[in-house]
C-alpha cells in the first residue's frame, strides 16, 4: 500500500504565505496597534489601515499562527511574545528586521532561480555588496540599520554574559551599524570602552542610538571602509555577520586586518549563521549561504572549521566555538 503523502512537501512550499502574513502585520503596524490593550476587528481594521475584505481573515491567521490572541468576544491581543519582540520600542523589538526582510529580502528571493543560473546577485549592483545601494539614500541606509539591530540583539546579549569580558577593557565592533553590540555589551559591563567602525554614513545613526541609551561617553563612531582602512586597535574586536557577505581572499583580507590590530593576547570574535560541518544537521547556514548568493558578488555562509582555517591562516590561535543563539555562534580565537 502506498503510504506516503505530500503534505510535507505541500506545507513547505506554502511556507512563504506565513511569512508573508508576519511582515505584512509587521508592516502594518498590527502589533504596534495592540500595544495599550486589546481591541475589535473594525477598531484594529481602521488602525491599520486596511480593507474590510481581508480584515478578519488576516487577523485570525495571525492568531491561528500564534501571533496574536482573540478573547471569547472576539478581541485581539498580542500575544507574549509579539509584545515582547514586535512593539516598536520595547527593548528587545526585532521588528526593523522583519521590515528590512519584507521590503529587501523577500522580493528578492523570487530571483533564486535566475541567482543559482548565472551565479550573479540579484540584488543592487552586484559588485561590492548591497552597501553602496543601501546607504545612496537615507530612508534604505535607516531601514538597513534597524534590520542590523534586530538582527544582532539577541546575538549580541548572549555574546554580553558568556565571552569573559572582564579579562578586558577595550573594544570595536567592525560593521557596527547603529550600535546595538557596542551597547548590549558596555551595559552589562560598565568597566568597557570601545565603539563601532562602519562607513562614515552611518555615524549620525550610530550617535544617536548611542546617547539613546546614555552610553556616550563610553562609546564612540570609528568611520571608516575596512576595504581601504586599518581597523581601530582594541584588546577585543567582533566580526558579527561581517565575512559572510565577501569571497574568501576578501575575508583573509580582513581577517589579516584584525589580526594587525590587535595587541598579542588580543581576541577576535567572529559570529555568523554556521553551515553544519555536515552540512545536513540544519538548513539555517545553508538557507542563509543562498542568500548571500542572491544578495552579494562573492559572498556565501560557511563552516566553523573552514573559518578557523581562514583565521589560523593568519595567526590566529586558540580558537573555539560559543553557541549564542539558535541560529548563530561565535568562533573566539587570540592573537
Amino acid at each position: 500500500m502506498f503510504r506516503e503523502t505530500p503534505d510535507r512537501i505541500v506545507e513547505l512550499a506554502n511556507t512563504f504565505r506565513k511569512a508573508r502574513v508576519l511582515l505584512s502585520a509587521v508592516e502594518l503596524g498590527v502589533f504596534a496597534a495592540l500595544r495599550d490593550g486589546p481591541l475589535d476587528r473594525e477598531s484594529l481594521r481602521q488602525r491599520v489601515g486596511i480593507h474590510d475584505r481581508g480584515a478578519r481573515d488576516f487577523f485570525d491567521a495571525l492568531v491561528a499562527l500564534d501571533l496574536m490572541g482573540r478573547d471569547a468576544a472576539g478581541n485581539y491581543m498580542n500575544n507574549p511574545s509579539s509584545e515582547l519582540f514586535l512593539v516598536p520600542g520595547r527593548p528587545s523589538y526585532i521588528g526593523g528586521l522583519l521590515n528590512y526582510l519584507g521590503a529587501r529580502e523577500y522580493a528578492s528571493w523570487s530571483g533564486l532561480t535566475a541567482a543559482l543560473r548565472t551565479g550573479r546577485a540579484q540584488f543592487g549592483n552586484g559588485t561590492a555588496g548591497p552597501y553602496c545601494d543601501l546607504y545612496a539614500a537615507p530612508a534604505a541606509m535607516e531601514e538597513f540599520a534597524a534590520a542590523m539591530t534586530g538582527g544582532t540583539l539577541l546575538a549580541a546579549r548572549a555574546l554580553a554574559q558568556k565571552f569573559p569580558w572582564d579579562s578586558y577593557r577595550t573594544f570595536v565592533d567592525v560593521g557596527a551599524a547603529e550600535g546595538c553590540l557596542p551597547v548590549e555589551v558596555a551595559r552589562a559591563h560598565p568597566h568597557l570602552e570601545g565603539g563601532g567602525f562602519d562607513l562614515p554614513a552611518l555615524a549620525d545613526r550610530f550617535d544617536s542610538y548611542v546617547r539613546r541609551h546614555h552610553l556616550s561617553n563610553r562609546l564612540r563612531f570609528y568611520p571608516g571602509d575596512f576595504m581601504r582602512h586599518a581597523l581601530p586597535t582594541a584588546d577585543v574586536l567582533v566580526m558579527g555577520r561581517v565575512l559572510h557577505n565577501w569571497d574568501v581572499p576578501t575575508r583573509q583580507m580582513l581577517l589579516h586586518k584584525a589580526y594587525s590590530a590587535l595587541p598579542t593576547n588580543g581576541v577576535l570574535i567572529v559570529y555568523e549563521r554556521l553551515i553544519d560541518d555536515d552540512r545536513r544537521a540544519s538548513a539555517t547556514g545553508l538557507l542563509g549561504s543562498l542568500n548571500m548568493l542572491i544578495m552579494t558578488a562573492g559572498g556565501s555562509d560557511y563552516s566553523a572549521e573552514e573559518c578557523g582555517q581562514w583565521m589560523r591562516g593568519v595567526g590566529f590561535r586558540d580558537m573555539r566555538v560559543e553557541v549564542l543563539t539558535t541560529d548563530q555562534t561565535a568562533l573566539i580565537a587570540l592573537k
